[in-house]
């Protein structure tokens, strides 16, 4: 490489059920206000909600092309028939815009995108040189890393040949994918059937919390998805991750002030903002939201960790990694 890229932000796509038209609405607003370079268009929890957002789907994607983002298509993240493998093959076959970029979630999908440029997904777990080469050779462009991924694992990937060929994304804020399964636990809490859901799973816009028997928030549930009760927050590790090779850093949308959030992220990758006002701020964008950034520093997912501390984990992960 001849030199470090610009680094970018990405809004990842939408994870929760919303009602049509706040969703078209938020994309909209994003279109017209925020500091976001790509934006991750599309269902990849659940295929029930897919028919709401169709309709909006062709204007919601001018709308943010005219305003200059680059718009991606995810896909499912868990594929359970053939019905729904049959949509995915009729996205990429009848796209809605002319050349479209498509995001794997599913190792099946990424097969269907083979010899065409393509983005790897979160749900996919690539994390070692080989897969993400194998990955590259059939056309991905970018691979955006698990969230479990250390600091330290992240400077090895940082250090590969892989790094030549594919941009790394790091997911920076907002609660953490965790899991997905064949169950709906939405509906399981409400005591109905994932068949017949009612789509309670829209009341949740964020989430809903679960917490252990002690009344602890633990993790937060999203249809059939698990996900980290806090959001992540890496506003202070911008700079180490940007050292480590990273490119490109994916927000995940969530009903607080998104293009404030973006505008922070921006702030703080432009050196326009010191990374710890920058935090501050997001704190009140946020509210009583609790944030994590352990699983970066190589510790448990919840964990907070403050810059001083967070670098003397890294520190000493190094060390051990160098032994």
């Amino acid at each position: 490489m001849t030199g470090k890229p610009a680094p970018t932000l990405a809004l990842g796509p939408m994870l929760f059920h919303w009602e049509a038209a706040r969703w078209r609405d938020f994309y909209f607003r994003i279109a017209d206000e925020a500091p976001i370079d790509t934006v991750y268009l599309g269902e990849v929890v659940c295929a029930k909600r897919r028919p709401f957002i169709l309709p909006y789907l062709p204007e919601v994607c001018a709308r943010l092309e005219r305003a200059g983002k680059n718009v991606v298509f995810s896909t499912l993240a868990l594929i359970m028939t053939e019905q729904e493998m049959d949509g995915i093959r009729e996205a990429i076959a009848d796209p809605i815009i002319e050349a479209p970029i498509f995001e794997a979630n599913d190792i099946a999908t990424a097969a269907l995108l083979a010899g065409r440029p393509h983005v790897i997904g979160p749900f996919v777990n690539a994390y070692n040189e080989d897969t993400i080469a194998y990955l590259a050779a059939r056309g991905a462009f970018r691979i955006s890393l698990p969230a479990e991924l250390s600091i330290t694992a992240l400077q090895a990937l940082g250090r590969t040949e892989a790094v030549r060929t594919v941009g790394f994304e790091v997911q920076v804020f907002g609660r953490l994918p965790l899991a997905i399964s064949a169950r709906c636990y939405h509906a399981r809490a409400h005591d109905l059937h994932k068949d017949g859901c009612q789509f309670v799973c829209a009341k949740d816009p964020d989430g809903l919390t679960i917490e252990t028997l002690d009344n602890e928030p633990f993790l937060a549930i999203n249809g059939t998805q698990t996900l980290s009760d806090s959001y992540c927050s890496l506003l202070g590790e911008l700079q180490t991750l940007r050292d480590a090779g990273i490119v490109s850093f994916r927000l995940w949308p969530h009903s607080c002030d998104m293009v404030q959030v973006a505008a922070l992220f921006d702030a703080a990758l432009g050196d326009v903002l010191a990374p710890e006002a920058a935090a501050a701020r997001l704190r009140g964008v946020v509210g009583d939201v609790p944030l994590a950034n352990g699983y970066l520093q190589g510790r448990e997912g919840h964990l907070w960790l403050d810059a001083t501390a967070a670098a003397g984990t890294a520190s000493a992960a190094a060390m051990r990694a160098a032994k």
